[in-house]
Parts: structure tokens; sequence; C-alpha cells
């Protein structure tokens, strides 16, 4: 199988008698464990093409849809992607009925074949504050694929990294904990990713340059790159050109790494 490591060394348009030409990476560079995504311009993707802003979410499941096989295909364990944040919910009623309505069809409708190419499913958010029928749903799901191991699929929906901060303090103080025991590992500990890697790499589509209240904690160190791609148009080739530009740096983690001799 085709290793993360062999990326691109052109980019060219994907179509079934062209794929990328990869090339074979420097084995001293990181591997890409944890990707995770901020999913951006659905709606200027319909907007361009005079369609309903649900039409470019719509796309934009279609090109998760790609993405999790490309990276699944490229040995990356796991992704985490940026469906609907906790600001999201300010958009007209017409447009957050609509996403909601898509993520509940989308559970129902992709789950078992999910489930079969061995996806792992998980929720990050606060899924209280969500229908009746989509919180089962996403257990559901979760229940389902839970001992899954080609890759994780950590999908943010009613997500926001100062939410996920304050929920975690909130159970800390209910806790009983003591100020002098409070560490980063303690915080980490309460977060929704208690258990997961930190990302190794954060891409975000659309040309944006900015985090968005995403995974504000676990990617302190993480590497970032912005294409201007819109999300619905995002594939094979502007996946593995992120991954190329992540191999190409090098992550210091605050230290002074020796000089190669």
């Amino acid at each position: 199988m085709t290793k993360i490591q062999n990326l691109l060394s052109s980019r060219r348009k994907e179509n079934v008698s062209s794929q990328p030409q990869l090339v074979a990476a420097d084995q001293s560079q990181s591997p890409v464990r944890h990707i995770a995504i901020i999913m951006d311009g659905n709606g200027r993707w319909a907007t361009r093409r005079h369609l309903p802003r649900l039409a470019g979410h719509k796309a934009g499941v279609s090109a998760l849809r790609r993405v999790v096989e490309c990276a699944a295909d490229e040995n990356i364990e796991m992704l985490s992607v940026y469906a609907f944040s906790t600001e999201n919910w300010h958009r007209p009623r017409t447009e957050v009925d609509g996403l909601m309505r898509l993520f509940w069809e989308t559970i129902r409708s992709d789950l078992e074949k999910l489930h079969r190419d061995g996806v792992r499913l998980r929720h990050l958010g606060r899924l209280y504050d969500l229908a009746p029928d989509i919180q089962q749903a996403v257990r559901e799901s979760m229940d389902l694929t839970k001992d899954n191991t080609r890759i994780g699929l950590n999908v943010c929906f009613n997500y926001g990294g100062r939410a996920e901060l304050v929920d975690a303090v909130r159970q800390i103080i209910a806790d009983g904990r003591q100020p002098e025991t409070i560490s980063e590992e303690m915080i980490s500990s309460y977060l929704y990713t208690r258990d997961l890697p930190d990302p190794d790499l954060v891409i975000r589509t659309a040309g944006e340059m900015r985090v968005s209240n995403f995974l504000i904690w676990q990617s302190a160190y993480s590497e970032y790159y912005a294409t201007p791609t819109l999300w619905p148009d995002f594939g094979r080739e502007d996946l593995l050109e992120a991954v190329q530009s992540f191999q190409q740096r090098s992550r210091k983690f605050g230290r002074v790494l020796p000089t190669s001799v």
C-alpha cells in the first residue's frame, strides 16, 4: 500500500487516466498521524454557481468522503473535521436547519459504508445542544464503529475551542481538584479529545488565514497549511500537497535542533 511518505512531485489534474505522481520522502521526516481540517468555502462555492448555500454544504459532504478515503489509503491514522461551530448557530435559521438535517441524513446514509471501510467515528463538541434524534444517531454511530482501526474520523459538530475549555474548567471544579494539582496534562485529560493525539497538521481551505476557534489547545504546536481551494473542490491532490508542505518543515517544539554535519 502506498505510504504517506510518497508524495506529489508535481500537481496535475486528477482523473482516471492521470493519477498524481508520488515521490519517496526522507525517512527522517515526521509522519503525519493526525490531520485536522477547517472545511471552509461551501457557501462561496454555491454562490459562484448561483446555487443555494445548502447545495454547497452537500458538495462539501462529497468532498469529505473523498478525503476520508484518500487519507485512509495513505495510512493517515486520524482526521478531525470542523463541521459546525458553536458560532454557526448565528447563521440564518434556514441554513442552520438545513445543516442539522444534512448532518442527520449523512450519518444515516453513510454509516454502514464507513463501518465496512473500517472508519471509527467520534463526535467532538456539545452533543446535548443538538436535537434528540441527532444525539441518538451520533451515539449509535460511535457505538457501531468504536472497534474499527483503519482510520479515526472525529466530527467536530457544535464544537468551539473556547467552549471546550470552559467545559473542562467546569468539570475540574466540579471534581474538586486543588489549584496546585492542575497541570497541562490534567487540563488535556478533561478535553473532548482527552485520549486523542494532538493534530500534526491543520489545513484550512478557501484561502482564509485564521483558526476560527478550532482545536485551539490541541493545535498549539501543529503546523498550519492554507489553500485557496474551496472545500467542495478539495481532493486527493490537495491533501497530498498539504502533507508534502508539512514534511518540508522542521518541527522544533520550542527547542533548538542540532546542526546537521
